[in-house]
């Protein structure tokens, strides 16, 4: 068995795609196109004179575009070059770059934005090609790795991976139980000492949600309001968590941010959110926009990422694809990644989070 599973490792250590980054001089292609719209190849030359060949900025353009980060118009030596509406969705953002600046410093989009739903994310592909490729092979490789395992296998595999979500999940939310001490509240139901009853509920919540999508894998296909609402109110069983769509305000800390506050506006997000999910073909996209939207629109008063986390690895695991235990991301990474998105609509930081993660699953479980 184990003999099996290095040679699928060796294969896909073979075939496994490099993710393109850009470089510095792309870059700043798309910094001088975004301020100077409908650009000719030419002008954007003129930036790099001495730097780079026309045919090399040409090649560059090429690229760019071929990545959804610009789009022409006009033909042969009357083509312009103008950022795509996908480019503040995908463009690169450093992370510590960004985070230099303070909460009040920072130019951020405070308020919700039902565009990014209806237009940009509909209307726009997630991952590049060589993204899109990886999470493919990841997958080839995940169904090659479960084939060989029996069904009792499998379960525990299955297990192992539970456990470590619930522990990642709630220590996301501020939970302080340890994986080990997790792992034996989940098997025996010893809680540990020294911690709080909500923290133990927390988690014993979390491994029920995760074993009702294990026990009806297709409940959330087609999604929808009511069955988001199912997930959360068992992720907030006995806790004091009001259930259903939020009827007041929630602040989130970190940023200045301010999500939907009128109940009927949450609804008709998270519907939305719904249609655009369910219109998706891509599995992986699908998942991730769980993932984020959800934790964007922050329907609840609280456990908005525990059900954005669940929701999508419902998603994942509805189609038979590897779901996801995030066992190995930083729990500050994370809320990072996602301020960025509320803060940006930028989408780049979180999508590396959720390729690597499952990356991690398909080898470390399966």
């Amino acid at each position: 068995m184990a003999q099996i599973s290095g040679i699928l490792s060796f294969k896909w250590y073979l075939c496994e795609p490099k993710i393109t980054t850009l470089t510095e001089i792309e870059i700043q292609i798309l910094e001088f196109v975004k301020t100077h719209p409908r650009s000719s190849s030419k002008e954007i030359f003129e930036l790099f004179t001495n730097i780079i060949s026309y045919s090399t900025t040409k090649r560059q353009l090429s690229k760019l575009v071929s990545e959804n980060l610009l789009v022409t118009s006009g033909i042969g030596k009357g083509t312009k070059y103008s950022v795509s509406l996908s480019f503040e969705l995908l463009q690169p953002i450093d992370v510590n770059t960004y985070f230099e600046k303070e909460i009040d410093e920072r130019q951020i989009k405070d308020s919700f934005d039902f565009n990014v739903i209806t237009n940009i994310l509909a209307k726009n592909s997630l991952f590049k090609k060589d993204e899109s490729l990886k999470l493919s092979l990841l997958q080839n490789l995940y169904e090659d790795n479960i084939s060989q395992l029996s069904k009792n296998e499998y379960q525990r595999e299955l297990e192992r991976l539970a456990i470590d979500l619930s522990w990642k999940s709630s220590q996301i939310e501020g939970n302080t139980y340890s994986l080990l001490e997790t792992e034996r509240l989940l098997k025996d139901k010893e809680t540990a000492a020294g911690k709080t009853k909500e923290e133990a509920i927390m988690l014993l919540n979390h491994k029920d949600a995760l074993d009702f999508i294990i026990a009806n894998p297709d409940y959330l296909n087609p999604l929808s309001v009511s069955k988001i609402e199912d997930i959360h109110s068992i992720l907030i069983k006995d806790l004091a968590v009001e259930r259903n769509i939020r009827k007041r305000r929630v602040g989130i800390s970190g940023t200045n941010y301010r999500p939907l506050d009128n109940e009927f506006q949450i609804a008709e997000a998270v519907a939305a959110m719904c249609d655009l999910i369910n219109s998706k073909t891509n599995i992986f996209e699908k998942s991730l926009l769980a993932l984020v939207l959800l934790s964007y629109i922050q329907p609840f008063m609280d456990g908005n990422k525990r059900t954005a986390r669940i929701v999508s690895n419902a998603i994942l695991m509805n189609y038979n694809y590897c779901p996801i235990s995030f066992r190995t991301i930083d729990s500050i990474e994370y809320k990072k990644a996602m301020l960025i998105f509320y803060e940006q609509n930028n989408i780049s930081n979180f999508k590396k989070i959720f390729i690597n993660q499952f990356e991690f699953a398909v080898n470390t479980y399966f």
